[in-house]
Protein backbone atom coordinates (compact mmCIF):
# COMPACT_ATOMS: atom_id res chain seq x y z
CA UNK A 1 0.00 0.00 0.00
CA UNK A 2 2.67 2.46 0.83
CA UNK A 3 4.61 1.67 -2.50
CA UNK A 4 1.49 2.16 -4.22
CA UNK A 5 0.51 5.44 -2.73
CA UNK A 6 4.10 6.48 -3.32
CA UNK A 7 3.89 5.63 -6.61
CA UNK A 8 0.52 7.96 -6.77
CA UNK A 9 1.98 10.95 -4.91
CA UNK A 10 4.89 10.81 -7.75
CA UNK A 11 2.92 11.31 -10.28
CA UNK A 12 0.65 13.94 -9.15
CA UNK A 13 4.10 15.81 -8.61
CA UNK A 14 5.29 14.93 -11.93
CA UNK A 15 1.66 16.62 -13.26
CA UNK A 16 2.20 19.63 -11.20
CA UNK A 17 5.98 19.95 -12.35
CA UNK A 18 4.40 19.58 -16.32
CA UNK A 19 1.98 21.52 -15.79
CA UNK A 20 3.72 24.41 -14.70
CA UNK A 21 6.48 24.47 -16.99
CA UNK A 22 4.14 24.22 -19.96
CA UNK A 23 1.77 27.24 -18.90
CA UNK A 24 5.00 28.73 -17.55
CA UNK A 25 4.04 29.31 -13.63
CA UNK A 26 5.89 31.78 -11.79
CA UNK A 27 5.47 29.87 -8.67
CA UNK A 28 5.69 26.42 -7.26
CA UNK A 29 4.14 24.97 -4.23
CA UNK A 30 5.92 21.40 -3.48
CA UNK A 31 5.86 21.84 -0.26
CA UNK A 32 4.90 18.66 2.40
CA UNK A 33 5.70 16.17 -0.95
CA UNK A 34 8.19 13.75 1.23
CA UNK A 35 10.35 14.71 -1.22
CA UNK A 36 14.15 12.87 -0.53
CA UNK A 37 15.89 14.63 -3.52
CA UNK A 38 15.21 17.49 -5.40
CA UNK A 39 13.12 16.19 -8.71
CA UNK A 40 14.93 15.81 -11.60
CA UNK A 41 12.09 16.34 -13.81
CA UNK A 42 12.43 20.06 -12.75
CA UNK A 43 15.50 20.92 -14.47
CA UNK A 44 14.34 18.81 -17.50
CA UNK A 45 13.55 20.12 -20.36
CA UNK A 46 13.27 23.57 -20.08
CA UNK A 47 10.45 25.24 -19.53
CA UNK A 48 11.93 26.25 -15.88
CA UNK A 49 13.06 29.27 -16.51
CA UNK A 50 9.76 31.29 -16.20
CA UNK A 51 9.95 30.07 -12.63
CA UNK A 52 10.22 32.91 -9.77
CA UNK A 53 9.10 31.39 -6.39
CA UNK A 54 9.84 27.90 -5.34
CA UNK A 55 8.70 26.11 -2.04
CA UNK A 56 9.68 23.25 -0.91
CA UNK A 57 9.08 23.49 2.82
CA UNK A 58 8.77 20.07 4.94
CA UNK A 59 10.69 17.58 2.31
CA UNK A 60 13.11 15.49 3.50
CA UNK A 61 16.02 16.69 1.18
CA UNK A 62 19.52 15.67 1.74
CA UNK A 63 21.08 17.59 -1.14
CA UNK A 64 20.73 20.28 -3.61
CA UNK A 65 21.15 20.26 -7.40
CA UNK A 66 24.70 21.95 -8.54
CA UNK A 67 23.29 23.11 -11.58
CA UNK A 68 19.84 24.97 -10.09
CA UNK A 69 21.12 28.65 -10.86
CA UNK A 70 21.49 27.64 -14.83
CA UNK A 71 18.13 25.75 -15.19
CA UNK A 72 15.89 28.53 -12.59
CA UNK A 73 17.78 31.65 -13.97
CA UNK A 74 15.05 33.70 -12.68
CA UNK A 75 14.30 32.49 -9.61
CA UNK A 76 13.47 35.20 -6.73
CA UNK A 77 12.47 32.94 -3.81
CA UNK A 78 13.96 29.67 -2.49
CA UNK A 79 11.97 28.10 0.82
CA UNK A 80 13.77 25.00 1.67
CA UNK A 81 12.22 25.24 5.32
CA UNK A 82 12.42 21.91 7.33
CA UNK A 83 14.45 19.77 5.73
CA UNK A 84 17.81 17.50 5.76
CA UNK A 85 20.30 19.44 3.62
CA UNK A 86 23.59 19.44 4.49
CA UNK A 87 25.07 21.65 2.40
CA UNK A 88 24.37 24.09 0.23
CA UNK A 89 26.46 23.96 -3.02
CA UNK A 90 29.09 26.78 -4.33
CA UNK A 91 27.00 27.10 -7.34
CA UNK A 92 23.81 28.59 -5.54
CA UNK A 93 25.98 31.74 -6.62
CA UNK A 94 24.88 31.51 -9.71
CA UNK A 95 21.22 32.61 -8.87
CA UNK A 96 21.27 36.16 -9.72
CA UNK A 97 17.96 37.53 -9.19
CA UNK A 98 17.95 35.34 -6.01
CA UNK A 99 15.98 38.12 -3.25
CA UNK A 100 14.88 35.83 -0.52
CA UNK A 101 16.48 32.56 0.50
CA UNK A 102 15.26 30.21 3.70
CA UNK A 103 17.48 27.25 4.48
CA UNK A 104 16.05 27.17 8.13
CA UNK A 105 15.79 23.92 9.90
CA UNK A 106 18.07 21.41 8.23
CA UNK A 107 21.71 19.93 9.23
CA UNK A 108 23.98 22.84 8.12
CA UNK A 109 27.66 23.16 9.27
CA UNK A 110 28.58 26.43 7.02
CA UNK A 111 27.52 28.39 4.36
CA UNK A 112 28.80 28.44 0.95
CA UNK A 113 31.34 31.74 0.62
CA UNK A 114 29.84 32.20 -3.03
CA UNK A 115 26.30 33.28 -1.21
CA UNK A 116 28.13 36.89 -1.97
CA UNK A 117 27.89 36.35 -5.53
CA UNK A 118 23.48 36.47 -5.12
CA UNK A 119 24.05 40.16 -5.91
CA UNK A 120 19.82 40.89 -4.93
CA UNK A 121 19.57 38.77 -2.46
CA UNK A 122 17.70 40.53 0.57
CA UNK A 123 16.46 38.53 3.28
CA UNK A 124 18.43 35.10 4.54
CA UNK A 125 17.38 32.88 6.83
CA UNK A 126 19.12 29.69 8.52
CA UNK A 127 17.94 29.18 11.41
CA UNK A 128 17.99 26.14 13.76
CA UNK A 129 20.93 24.42 11.65
CA UNK A 130 24.67 23.35 13.00
CA UNK A 131 26.68 26.78 11.92
CA UNK A 132 29.81 27.51 13.66
CA UNK A 133 30.71 30.25 11.45
CA UNK A 134 29.63 32.95 8.74
CA UNK A 135 31.37 33.50 5.68
CA UNK A 136 33.16 37.01 6.05
CA UNK A 137 31.87 37.45 2.37
CA UNK A 138 28.67 37.65 3.35
CA UNK A 139 29.47 40.80 4.27
CA UNK A 140 29.94 42.05 1.14
CA UNK A 141 25.85 42.14 -0.05
CA UNK A 142 25.06 45.29 -0.12
CA UNK A 143 21.04 44.95 -0.67
CA UNK A 144 20.79 42.52 2.19
CA UNK A 145 18.32 43.83 4.30
CA UNK A 146 17.89 41.22 7.14
CA UNK A 147 19.68 38.30 8.22
CA UNK A 148 18.21 35.34 10.61
CA UNK A 149 20.97 33.30 12.06
CA UNK A 150 19.39 32.14 15.37
CA UNK A 151 19.55 28.28 17.17
CA UNK A 152 23.01 28.16 15.91
CA UNK A 153 26.56 27.30 17.31
CA UNK A 154 27.55 30.54 16.44
CA UNK A 155 30.48 31.99 18.75
CA UNK A 156 31.15 35.09 16.98
CA UNK A 157 30.66 37.31 13.79
CA UNK A 158 32.30 38.82 10.69
CA UNK A 159 33.80 41.79 11.65
CA UNK A 160 32.40 44.02 8.72
CA UNK A 161 28.16 42.44 9.39
CA UNK A 162 26.58 45.59 9.18
CA UNK A 163 28.82 47.87 7.05
CA UNK A 164 26.23 48.36 4.41
CA UNK A 165 23.62 50.57 6.08
CA UNK A 166 20.73 48.47 4.09
CA UNK A 167 21.51 45.69 7.10
CA UNK A 168 18.72 46.95 9.22
CA UNK A 169 17.76 43.26 11.20
CA UNK A 170 19.84 40.93 12.74
CA UNK A 171 18.47 37.85 14.55
CA UNK A 172 21.60 36.08 16.14
CA UNK A 173 19.13 34.83 19.28
CA UNK A 174 20.09 31.41 21.14
CA UNK A 175 23.41 31.26 19.98
CA UNK A 176 24.80 30.73 23.61
CA UNK A 177 28.66 31.27 23.01
CA UNK A 178 28.37 34.40 21.72
CA UNK A 179 29.15 36.94 23.56
CA UNK A 180 29.76 39.59 20.62
CA UNK A 181 28.34 41.91 18.35
CA UNK A 182 30.42 43.77 15.47
CA UNK A 183 30.00 47.46 16.62
CA UNK A 184 28.46 48.29 12.48
CA UNK A 185 25.08 46.92 13.96
CA UNK A 186 25.26 49.50 16.83
CA UNK A 187 21.47 51.42 15.99
CA UNK A 188 20.18 48.25 13.80
CA UNK A 189 17.14 45.96 15.28
CA UNK A 190 18.71 43.17 16.84
CA UNK A 191 17.45 40.35 18.56
CA UNK A 192 19.98 38.04 20.65
CA UNK A 193 17.59 36.94 23.09
CA UNK A 194 19.92 33.39 24.90
CA UNK A 195 23.01 34.74 23.76
CA UNK A 196 25.98 34.60 26.01
CA UNK A 197 24.01 32.24 28.28
CA UNK A 198 26.49 29.16 28.25
CA UNK A 199 29.53 28.18 29.92
CA UNK A 200 31.96 29.11 27.45
CA UNK A 201 33.75 25.64 26.14
CA UNK A 202 37.55 25.16 26.90
CA UNK A 203 37.70 24.78 23.12
CA UNK A 204 38.27 28.40 22.04
CA UNK A 205 39.49 30.10 18.80
CA UNK A 206 41.12 33.08 19.25
CA UNK A 207 39.83 35.51 22.08
CA UNK A 208 39.90 38.36 24.36
CA UNK A 209 39.29 39.08 27.54
CA UNK A 210 36.90 42.11 28.40
CA UNK A 211 35.79 42.47 32.50
CA UNK A 212 36.02 38.86 33.10
CA UNK A 213 34.50 38.28 29.75
CA UNK A 214 35.61 35.50 27.02
CA UNK A 215 35.01 37.23 23.45
CA UNK A 216 35.81 34.99 20.08
CA UNK A 217 37.01 36.30 17.34
CA UNK A 218 36.42 35.31 13.59
CA UNK A 219 38.98 32.18 12.99
CA UNK A 220 40.55 33.93 10.15
CA UNK A 221 41.85 36.75 12.72
CA UNK A 222 45.88 35.59 13.05
CA UNK A 223 46.75 38.56 15.75
CA UNK A 224 44.54 40.50 18.28
CA UNK A 225 46.51 43.88 18.83
CA UNK A 226 46.61 46.02 22.13
CA UNK A 227 47.28 49.25 22.71
CA UNK A 228 51.02 48.61 23.22
CA UNK A 229 51.26 47.42 19.81
CA UNK A 230 52.41 50.63 18.11
CA UNK A 231 53.23 49.07 15.19
CA UNK A 232 51.21 46.24 12.94
CA UNK A 233 53.42 43.15 12.01
CA UNK A 234 55.10 43.22 9.00
CA UNK A 235 52.51 40.74 6.80
CA UNK A 236 49.79 43.37 7.51
CA UNK A 237 51.60 46.21 6.37
CA UNK A 238 52.81 44.55 2.96
CA UNK A 239 49.63 43.08 3.12
CA UNK A 240 48.16 46.82 3.37
CA UNK A 241 50.90 48.25 0.91
CA UNK A 242 49.81 45.62 -2.04
CA UNK A 243 46.47 46.22 -1.81
CA UNK A 244 46.50 49.92 -1.80
CA UNK A 245 48.97 50.03 -4.34
CA UNK A 246 46.56 48.00 -6.57
CA UNK A 247 43.52 49.64 -5.71
CA UNK A 248 44.96 52.73 -6.89
CA UNK A 249 45.76 51.54 -10.04
CA UNK A 250 43.63 51.77 -13.04
CA UNK A 251 43.72 47.73 -13.25
CA UNK A 252 42.94 47.41 -9.70
CA UNK A 253 43.58 43.77 -8.44
CA UNK A 254 42.64 42.02 -11.56
CA UNK A 255 46.43 41.67 -12.61
CA UNK A 256 47.69 39.46 -9.53
CA UNK A 257 48.34 35.97 -10.68
CA UNK A 258 47.69 32.82 -8.80
CA UNK A 259 51.37 32.63 -8.41
CA UNK A 260 52.39 36.12 -7.08
CA UNK A 261 51.36 35.14 -3.75
CA UNK A 262 50.24 32.70 -1.60
CA UNK A 263 46.86 31.51 -2.37
CA UNK A 264 45.16 32.03 1.16
CA UNK A 265 46.74 35.65 0.89
CA UNK A 266 46.13 36.65 -2.68
CA UNK A 267 42.09 35.63 -1.69
CA UNK A 268 42.55 38.19 1.18
CA UNK A 269 43.58 40.96 -1.22
CA UNK A 270 39.90 40.43 -3.25
CA UNK A 271 38.49 39.64 0.39
CA UNK A 272 39.70 41.04 3.33
CA UNK A 273 38.97 40.17 7.20
CA UNK A 274 37.27 43.45 7.49
CA UNK A 275 37.36 47.36 7.48
CA UNK A 276 38.59 49.37 10.50
CA UNK A 277 35.23 50.25 12.46
CA UNK A 278 36.67 53.81 12.50
CA UNK A 279 38.67 54.79 9.40
CA UNK A 280 37.55 52.04 6.95
CA UNK A 281 40.70 50.67 6.22
CA UNK A 282 40.96 46.82 5.22
CA UNK A 283 42.50 44.19 7.76
CA UNK A 284 44.06 41.16 6.52
CA UNK A 285 45.83 39.67 9.97
CA UNK A 286 45.30 41.53 12.89
CA UNK A 287 42.77 43.55 14.17
CA UNK A 288 42.44 45.96 17.77
CA UNK A 289 39.34 45.26 19.02
CA UNK A 290 37.72 47.71 21.40
CA UNK A 291 34.53 46.58 23.73
CA UNK A 292 31.42 48.39 24.65
CA UNK A 293 29.64 46.69 26.63
CA UNK A 294 25.07 46.62 25.76
CA UNK A 295 24.43 47.83 29.49
CA UNK A 296 26.62 51.21 28.88
CA UNK A 297 24.61 52.30 25.90
CA UNK A 298 21.25 53.87 25.72
CA UNK A 299 20.00 50.35 24.51
CA UNK A 300 20.24 49.10 28.29
CA UNK A 301 16.97 50.01 29.35
CA UNK A 302 15.42 47.66 27.17
CA UNK A 303 16.53 44.71 28.47
CA UNK A 304 17.04 45.74 32.06
CA UNK A 305 20.47 45.61 32.35
CA UNK A 306 20.68 41.55 31.95
CA UNK A 307 22.63 41.11 29.38
CA UNK A 308 26.79 40.20 28.67
CA UNK A 309 26.16 41.39 24.90
CA UNK A 310 29.13 43.65 24.15
CA UNK A 311 29.27 45.82 21.21
CA UNK A 312 32.91 44.97 19.65
CA UNK A 313 34.69 48.05 17.37
CA UNK A 314 37.72 46.14 15.30
CA UNK A 315 40.54 48.69 14.54
CA UNK A 316 43.39 48.76 12.04
CA UNK A 317 45.44 50.47 14.75
CA UNK A 318 45.95 51.45 18.24
CA UNK A 319 45.36 55.08 17.06
CA UNK A 320 42.01 54.23 15.47
CA UNK A 321 41.42 52.32 18.55
CA UNK A 322 42.25 55.46 21.34
CA UNK A 323 39.83 57.40 19.61
CA UNK A 324 36.89 55.41 18.55
CA UNK A 325 33.71 55.96 20.45
CA UNK A 326 30.73 54.24 19.63
CA UNK A 327 28.24 56.89 21.42
CA UNK A 328 29.73 59.65 19.80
Amino acid sequence: MWHQDSLIMNTDLWKAILVAKREKHRKLFLNYKSLCKFPPELLKDGGSEYLEHLYMKMNSLTTLPDNLGQKLPNLTELYLHSNNIAVVPEEIGDLKELQTLDVSTNCLTTLPESLHLCFSLQYLATDRNHLVDLPRQLCMLQNLNELSVTSNSLKCLPQDLGRYPELQYVYVDNNLELYGLPSFLYNKVIGHSGCGSSVQSEEMKLSFTHRQLTITVPEEIQTIGTENDTVPPLQEIIMRTIYNFYHTSKKGLDPLSPNSLPRSLCELLFYPLGHCHHCSQPMFTIVYPKCFPLTETPMAAIYNGRTKMCFVAYCCSTKCLQVFDLLS
